[in-house]
């Protein structure tokens, strides 16, 4: 059974990540990866993107397993109310931004975390953000994960279920963790030319939340219009849907391998320079001892 339904599996994974209603969200999650003073060593940035894409991935397949778990039976009837999922967080993002722009800082629940430090080392928060990923992407990717990963649970393979359960997971991870390395390697860059600007970087962050946050709530409305029959397109939605569809189509063509070869890659290239700065004290340490 797994032969064919274990790529379809790593397939919806990584399909989930840019799905149609959540897929807006990344660009603030990417965001976070410059959030604070710091500027860490590459490794580091790279370390703590890992981190980020761990627990945002876990936060997200946490919902999933719930949802899947104890939905399951009444998918069908519950699937008209999910849109209201996108809606609320949505209009959340919205308030945030806001709050943010008003001059006040945003303050993040430090779940798990002993510590204060930067949103981006806390756990919590990145879980946290999975789940509001996976609640706002309920309604366009609940239907493949039940038809892949739930369907082996009804049919009495708990293994079976528990493999494709991991495939799926493993797929989102990989598309968001690839992202968030590439974009950690240029966070050096990115960090400086965000210094010159001062002031304006939270200005643009807050500005970004809004803006996000707007788009996650309109697509939850229109989905919820749609359900009642009052409307079936919408430019708005036809414009960003473009969007969405380029990338479902290259991360389609990439494929999980792709990405799994490309994370490689980044990791390679992050732990490189601490390689080579090793070898030199190395052999730095040899020529004073002879």
């Amino acid at each position: 059974m797994l032969d064919g339904s274990a790529a379809i599996a790593l397939g919806a994974g990584t399909l989930a990540a840019l799905n149609p209603c959540g897929f807006a969200l990344l660009p603030a999650y990417l965001s976070l990866l410059v959030t604070g003073e710091d500027q860490p060593s590459t490794a580091a940035a790279m370390g703590r993107a890992l981190r980020m894409t761990a627990a945002m991935t876990a936060g997200f397949t946490a919902v999933f397993a719930a949802f899947g778990l104890a939905v399951a039976p009444f998918a069908a009837s519950a699937q008209r109310h999910l849109p209201w999922f996108s809606l609320i967080i949505g209009l959340l993002l919205v308030a945030a931004g806001l709050w943010q722009l008003s001059g006040r800082s945003l303050s993040f629940p430090q779940l798990w975390q002993r510590k204060s430090g930067p949103v981006t080392a806390r756990f919590g928060s990145m879980f946290g953000f999975g789940v509001a990923y996976a609640l706002a992407s309920l309604t366009c990717t609940i239907a493949p994960f039940l038809a892949v990963v739930v369907s082996a649970f009804r049919a009495d393979d708990v293994i079976g279920g528990l493999i494709l359960f991991g495939l799926y997971a493993a797929g989102m991870g990989l598309v968001v963790g690839v992202a968030a390395m590439a974009f950690a390697l240029a966070q050096g860059s990115i960090v400086s030319r965000a210094r010159r600007w001062g002031a304006v970087v939270p200005t643009v962050g807050a500005i970004l939340l809004v803006v996000v946050g707007a788009y996650v709530a309109y697509y939850g409305l229109w989905e919820i219009r749609v359900l009642r029959g009052s409307v079936t397109t919408d430019p708005v939605i036809d414009a960003a849907l473009g969007v969405q569809q380029w990338l479902a189509n290259t991360v389609t063509s990439v494929g999980a391998l792709g990405f799994a070869a490309i994370l490689l890659v980044l990791l390679v290239v992050s732990l490189s320079p601490g390689l080579r700065n090793r070898s030199r004290q190395r052999s730095a340490r040899e020529t004073h001892a002879r």
